[in-house]
């Protein structure tokens, strides 16, 4: 029993083993619904479900006539008719009115989130790569707790992390709240209210040691990017997360105050981060040869770079880190002021974490710090 995902140029690939009369491909993203596919060459999509403790198969149609996309509605239409306690095959009474939701996420959502949010293109990636193939075409007022249930058991199924699910879900409940507040026609509930976010601890914190910081530094002197050894220093002087420092500018550097502005943070809100005299240090030696506008300009465009990720990896490894992220350097970072006998409200300002409960991740740190304090203490004899 071949398992995939159904697309509509995937057929032209497909036959029926030797020997066989014929076999069936069962899609990874609706459950039930596989392809038929015969010795003869004829194709059909059916849907598999169990009513009254029976199994049943319900066929679709001819999938040289069906796409892939509408089998996908009809077997959906067919299984809330079995849910409902009906007949698989029963026609429906009336279709649903409004958007489909690749209308209204298409037409209506992404233009709205473009006029505000900076990361709308991770919503357009979710939409494009998982909404569209399971409930794309779909009318948005059809579609209820168990369609979004079983996007997100395919999605597990298919090794997706619990973070990548939850996002989904979250992008799903705002799209839904939008298109009530809008009075989106046929829009009546928020299905995506039903379903839990996924159980996700995503806060993986390395710190480097001051051996491991050592090695790191000796490896990025010896990368072919000739930039990426003042990027790693400038990253472990300030903290700052990796696309601030990439596109940082000459004219946010306050020499007098050696305060570095950061117009854009993830917040939306502008900050200034004090600097070091060795990130001042650092900074003076790439004036000297600087003609971009860029701190940390891509030699061969003379721009931002895009991503630094291949000579990271590279460097990492060298270095005998090889899952050391780049964003553990800001966490370093915090270690190190927690471990220098900095507080969290200090840690706070020049991370830049706009809620203390953000920084108090770093609460462990201190408190070992104290413990180790005590251990001071003289021992006396009873």
């Amino acid at each position: 029993m071949p398992v995939l995902q159904l697309t509509d140029t995937l057929f032209a690939t497909l036959a029926c083993p030797d020997g066989r009369v014929h076999v069936e491909y069962f899609d990874t993203l609706l459950k039930g619904l596989y392809l038929d596919l015969r010795a003869n060459g004829r194709m059909a999509f059916r849907v598999r479900y169990r009513q009254q403790g029976r199994q049943r198969v319900h066929t679709l149609g001819d999938a040289r006539v069906l796409t892939v996309a509408e089998a996908r509605e009809q077997a959906r239409a067919a299984l809330r008719r079995v849910l409902a306690g009906g007949d698989a095959g029963a026609a429906d009474s009336a279709p649903c009115p409004g958007p489909t939701l690749a209308s209204f996420y298409l037409q209506q959502y992404l233009p709205y989130v473009k006029s505000y949010k900076r990361s709308w293109a991770t919503d357009e990636c979710i939409i494009r790569l998982h909404l569209l193939p399971a409930l794309g075409q779909c009318p948005l007022g059809s579609i209820k707790p168990p369609d979004i249930a079983r996007l997100v058991d395919a999605m597990k199924t298919r090794g997706y992390a619990a973070g990548t699910i939850n996002r989904v879900l979250v992008l799903l409940r705002y799209g839904f709240t939008l298109a009530r507040r809008w009075h989106t026609e046929g829009v009546l509930v928020n299905p995506a209210l039903e379903l839990r976010n996924l159980q996700d601890d995503n806060r993986i914190e390395r710190y480097l040691s001051a051996g491991q910081t050592e090695a790191l530094l000796r490896a990025v002197r010896g990368s072919p990017n000739p930039v990426l050894a003042s990027i790693i220093a400038f990253l472990l002087f300030t903290g700052a997360r990796k696309r601030e420092a990439l596109d940082a500018r000459w004219q946010d550097i306050d020499w007098a105050q050696a305060l570095w502005r950061i117009p854009r943070t993830k917040s939306g809100k502008v900050r200034h981060v004090p600097l070091s005299l060795g990130a001042l240090q650092l900074l003076r030696s790439l004036q000297a040869r600087a003609d971009t506008p860029w701190l940390f300009a891509n030699p061969k465009t003379g721009r931002p770079f895009v991503s630094i990720f291949c000579s990271w990896h590279t460097t990492r490894s060298a270095a005998g880190l090889p899952a050391l992220r780049i964003h553990d350097l800001r966490h370093s970072f915090a270690s190190f002021l927690v471990n220098a006998g900095r507080s969290l409200y200090e840690v706070q300002e020049l991370l830049g974490h706009a809620d203390i409960r953000t920084t108090s991740r770093y609460a462990h740190l201190s408190r070992e710090r104290l413990r180790e304090a005590v251990e001071a203490v003289p021992v006396p004899c009873f």
